[in-house]
């Protein structure tokens, strides 16, 4: 999982970025880097454009003003998708009644590369295995997906996303529905993961679970009210600004431990 960027630089830049929803702004001008190797963790209230900048970082949404460069190439001009795995919220992205093993479900993670209805290689299978052992679920690789709890099914996904070999991964709310326990070994595998070079931007309402493994906050309710290193945001952040309450500190630090 090379990159030809170099630790210090940005895998997204965001800069003065915007987004109306009609007259309604959602986003207003938004600067936000995320350098390689970093594990971001943003968050924000309901209705804070959590969702609305991913699509934008996606290409799902253009933003009314404002640029978005990904590893180094406008969002408008970037083809290489497979760098960036998504993983969205199970109970929106997955029908887990869908009769389909672990396997199966990883699998599907190299159709992009394969084409839908081309069978995979001697490689391509071995990809798909070492990304299950890659999260700890090779003893369920022929289970049904269904029959797992909502922890391993976190664990499928993100096995989904890691086996086209991405330099980053987005995830959307993954512990949504998950207990505790689960959440924390599935926090632990997060950091895991960033250590072996991925970065990471991890969209979450766990304010007090994920602080404990990312390395960068960033903290998002329309504007961007901090960014920063996780220690400055335990320290001295009120969590009562990010329920749209008056803001009492604002810290831009890039100077972030891992690369943020």
């Amino acid at each position: 999982m090379c990159s030809e960027l170099k630790n210090n630089e940005n895998v997204i830049d965001i800069q003065s970025l915007t987004f109306k929803y009609g007259t309604r702004t959602v986003l207003d001008n938004i600067n936000l880097q995320v350098k390689k190797g970093a594990f971001l963790g943003l968050v924000g209230p309901n209705g804070s454009g959590k969702s609305t900048l991913l699509k934008c970082i996606l290409g799902l949404l253009q933003p009314s003003s404002g640029n978005i460069k990904l590893f180094g190439k406008s969002s408008h001009k970037f083809k290489d998708w497979d760098k960036i795995g998504f993983v969205s919220q199970k109970a929106n992205s997955f029908n887990t009644g869908f009769p389909a093993t672990v396997y199966e479900v990883v699998s599907m993670g190299l159709f992009g590369k394969v084409g839908l209805f081309r069978f995979l290689t001697k490689q391509h299978k071995e990809k798909v295995k070492e990304a299950i052992e890659l999260v700890g679920l090779s003893e369920y690789m022929k289970q049904n997906i269904g029959e797992l709890s909502g922890g391993q099914q976190q664990r499928v996904f993100i096995a989904r996303a890691l086996v086209s070999d991405p330099e980053l991964i987005i995830l959307d709310e993954p512990t949504v529905g998950v207990d505790i326990h689960s959440v924390n070994n599935f926090y632990a595998m997060l950091s895991q993961l960033n250590q072996m070079g991925i970065t990471l931007l991890l969209v979450t309402h766990d304010v007090s679970g994920m602080t404990n493994h990312v390395n960068a906050v960033a903290c998002l309710n329309r504007h961007l009210h901090f960014h920063g290193n996780t220690k400055d945001f335990q320290e001295n952040h009120k969590l009562s600004a990010f329920h749209g309450q008056e803001v009492h500190l604002l810290v831009h630090n890039h100077s972030t431990r891992g690369g943020e």
